[in-house]
């Protein structure tokens, strides 16, 4: 079994920074096997597919509400995805989640087995 948890969120100022961490672990765990991911759900809202990182951590892929200004890395020693969000927006503001997929991973929420509890990102304007 997986356990993954975020952390980093905040409330920023709209045109702030923040940087989301999502340590992952579990008995026979290790993100070299694993496609990680970030997705968010504003209030009253699907949850959406914001950013994945490959394995390797070479090939990354964003949404293209945040192109340009999210970037997602990965630390395959320490099990941990990131989310470095630059020039925040009030329209970011939502609870963020990662997730872990040991297939194909992607875009869609349903290709991922493993999720966080999520952090909170509240951008003020």
């Amino acid at each position: 079994q997986v356990q993954l948890v975020e952390s980093g969120g905040g409330l920023v100022q709209a045109g702030g920074s923040l940087r989301l961490s999502c340590a992952a672990s579990g008995r026979t765990f290790s993100s070299y096997s694993y496609v990680m991911a970030w997705f968010r759900q504003a209030p009253g809202k699907e949850r959406e597919f914001v950013a994945t990182c490959s394995r390797s951590g070479i090939n990354t892929r964003y949404a293209d509400s945040v192109k340009g200004r999210f970037t997602i890395s990965r630390d395959n020693a320490k099990n941990t995805v990131y989310l470095q969000m630059d020039s925040l927006r009030p329209e970011d503001t939502a609870v963020y989640y990662c997730a872990v997929s040991s297939s194909m991973g992607g875009m869609w929420a349903d290709e991922y087995a493993n999720w966080g509890q999520g952090t909170q990102v509240t951008v003020s304007s």
